[in-house]
Parts: structure tokens; sequence; C-alpha cells
């Protein structure tokens, strides 16, 4: 797998059949994004009210794909827009693409997206402990953790901890000379 093939863009109109295949058929990405938080598969007419829009639209989400196929999406989302706190996420949705650095890749495009279209100085990533993928890519991205809130994710009979990383403008544009 070439990282140069990982690409964001937003969504087609002509590809809403295959983005909600994509999304319901192989659910494994489920059971690592936040899967103590209830989920239901969206039927069609949810879909294409609710994910559809956001991916078509590409502002605060995007696909993510390899050799223009849809694999997976980044997002952002505002902690506290007044503050100016957001939060980003990734993921992989189709299990097949899953170790292969595209997650590493396309959560550096789009970091490196944020901080050249709005005003931050910080990017914020929370996962949980039952995500040790998610916390190796912050990681490798150079996020440092700033917070372990100790078991406070409970999940199949299990207690895990709630894991925040950050990075800041100032460290990414060291890390990554080449980001804009």
């Amino acid at each position: 797998m070439l990282v140069d093939t990982v690409q964001l863009r937003a969504a087609r109109s002509d590809e809403f059949e295959s983005l909600f295949l994509l999304v319901t058929t192989d659910e494994q990405w489920t059971q690592f994004n936040g899967p103590y938080f209830p989920y239901a598969t969206p039927s069609r007419c949810e879909f294409k009210q609710g994910l559809f829009p956001s991916l078509s639209a590409g502002r605060r989400m995007r696909l993510i794909t390899v050799n223009d196929q849809p694999v997976g999406s980044v997002s952002y989302y505002w902690e506290c827009e007044a503050t100016r706190w957001l939060e980003a996420g990734v993921v992989i949705y189709d299990s097949r693409f899953w170790g292969q650095g595209i997650a590493v890749s396309a959560l550096k495009l789009w970091v490196s997206q944020l901080f050249a279209a709005l005003e931050i100085e910080r990017v914020g990533l929370t996962t949980w402990s039952g995500n040790p993928r998610m916390m190796a890519c912050a990681e490798k991205l150079g996020f440092q953790q700033e917070a372990c809130l100790r078991k406070v994710r409970y999940y199949q009979g299990q207690y895990y901890d709630s894991v925040k990383y950050g990075v800041l403008r100032q460290e990414w544009e060291t890390t990554h000379e080449c980001w804009r």
C-alpha cells in the first residue's frame, strides 16, 4: 500500500448506495469506534438523511479513499466552538484495509487541512484503551496524551480508560514540515 494513494474528498451523489453498503455491511468498525455508546445500523432513509449529507458536504467530514475507492472517513466536531476546542476522528469502515497505515495517512492529511483552514491552535483526538491501534496512530503522528480518565468506559463487562490526545499547531508545524 502506497500512502500517496490515500486521499480525502467529499462523497459524490452517485456513491450513495456503495457508501451505505460500506458503512453497514462490515460493521466490525463499531467494535472500536466508541462501542459503549448505543449504535443501530441505519436504514437507507436514515443514512440518506444523516451521514450521507455530511459526507457529501465535505466540510466537517470527508471520505478516505485508496485509489479513489472509499474505505473510511475523517471528521471533526467542536467540543466548544467559542473557545476553538476542536476534536478530530478517523474511521476505516472496511476491515480489509486495517493495519495498512491508511488511518495514519488520512489523519495526517486531515489535521494539516484543519490547521490550514481553521483558526485553531490545537486538534484533539479522544479514544479508549480498548482501541490500541487508534492510540498508536495518534502517537505516531505526534499527538501527546493529555489525559487518561481511568475506567470510565464500560463495555462487555469490562472497564476501559478514555484517553485524550492533542497536538498544537506549533508542534504539528515542527513535526510535519511540509504540511502546508
